[in-house]
């Protein structure tokens, strides 16, 4: 199936309203519809993304109060990318995770629950990947506050 025609495809099966970027190969969803979708495109022959690539989040700060979860998806046998994205409220970025679809997505979304905050419902392990449990806040919020002291150990100097 050609990228161009997978919007359409989706429209007819879902039902819900999707905004198409050609030159992305991105298509935006509403959140609630990111684990069906995604279960339905690695199940269904005509599309097949056996793949989930990367799962990255962006923060757009405090004053759009938005944040964007982006999934890269790619079909080994289509030979195809495909980019999925959902916006979420910034003051609780929540989505469900698509980990039951693609074991991969783990620690995908494990990186960007540590790093940006963002809770994925039903993910079997959500807890830090790199940060220690108890780091206080999410560093690539726009609005982070870098600590000075973590446990007794300066982390931050003023220059």
């Amino acid at each position: 199936m050609e990228l161009s025609a997978i919007q359409a495809f989706l429209q007819a099966e879902f039902g819900f309203e999707s905004q198409w970027e050609e030159e992305l190969s991105r298509l935006t969803l509403p959140a609630e519809q990111i684990l069906p979708v995604c279960d339905f495109l690695w199940k269904n022959p005509a599309t097949y993304f056996d793949s989930l690539s990367c799962i990255t989040a962006i923060d757009l700060g405090p004053e759009a109060g938005k944040m964007e979860v982006i999934y890269t998806l790619y079909s080994i046998p289509n030979h195809i990318t495909l980019h999925l994205r959902v916006i979420l409220e910034r003051s609780a970025p929540v989505v469900s995770s698509v980990s039951s679809v693609w074991r991969t997505a783990d620690w995908h979304e494990r990186e960007a629950f540590d790093f940006f905050g963002i809770e994925f419902t039903n993910h079997p392990d959500l807890r830090r990947i790199l940060l220690p449990e108890d780091w206080e806040g999410h560093p690539l919020r726009k609005d982070y506050v870098e600590q000075t002291k973590y446990h007794g150990i300066q982390v931050k100097y003023d220059r």
